[in-house]
């Protein structure tokens, strides 16, 4: 698993969780759900945008603490308005953004967000493994700064219960988000490493 630690299925429905998540703002999990919404903003300057979402969950480019947080949007807001205006993070170059940005042009942004947008069934289709482990050997590894591994640090806490099978996990200090493009070599040598294990 990269970034996004291991939850058990079950707990309530998804989109209520994600609904009420920000208070006055809006989670940006609920903004990618509603269909068209995302796409309207995204896809007239997508290279723009994969930019400052690439810059906005990087160590080293993210925005400074204190600053309104990017995974949410104000009311009748977008997501760009709290990407930092800058550089892009020094893992991206300016021809790796132009290969990205031409496939998401070539093809839209819609087959991407609906990951967002099946999060209901999902948890639908998984009712009947409500809270059960993973026994399997696994392995995670997350950016330290990636406010996914702080906002569900107990998720990480749980994992000898909910992840019985843990070979090893690792929080990688200065990075954000994208750790396998932040922290290409060392998530390669945790990968390799562990298969070779196994």
């Amino acid at each position: 698993m990269l970034s996004v630690p291991y939850t058990p299925p079950g707990g309530p429905r998804p989109s209520e969780t994600f609904a009420r998540t920000g208070g006055d703002e809006e989670f940006y999990v609920s903004y990618f759900q509603e269909p068209g919404r995302a796409e309207a903003e995204i896809e007239p300057d997508v290279r723009g945008w994969l930019g400052g979402i690439y810059a906005a969950l990087s160590a080293g480019t993210m925005p400074a603490p204190g600053a309104p947080d990017p995974h949410f949007v104000s009311r009748g807001g977008r997501m760009r308005d709290r990407f930092p205006a800058g550089p892009l993070p020094g893992w991206l170059s300016e021809a790796d953004l132009d290969v990205y940005a031409a496939e998401f042009e070539r093809t839209g942004l819609t087959g991407a967000l609906n990951r967002y947008r099946n999060m209901d069934r999902d948890w639908e289709d998984l009712a009947a493994y409500e809270g059960a482990p993973i026994a399997q050997p696994a392995v995670f590894a997350g950016g330290a700064l990636d406010a996914t591994t702080t906002w569900l640090s107990a998720a990480v806490e749980a994992f000898p219960v909910t992840l019985p099978g843990l070979v090893s996990c690792h929080l990688l200090d200065d990075c954000g988000h994208w750790v396998q493009q932040e922290r290409a070599e060392e998530v390669n040598r945790i990968l390799t490493g562990w298969l070779a294990g196994l």
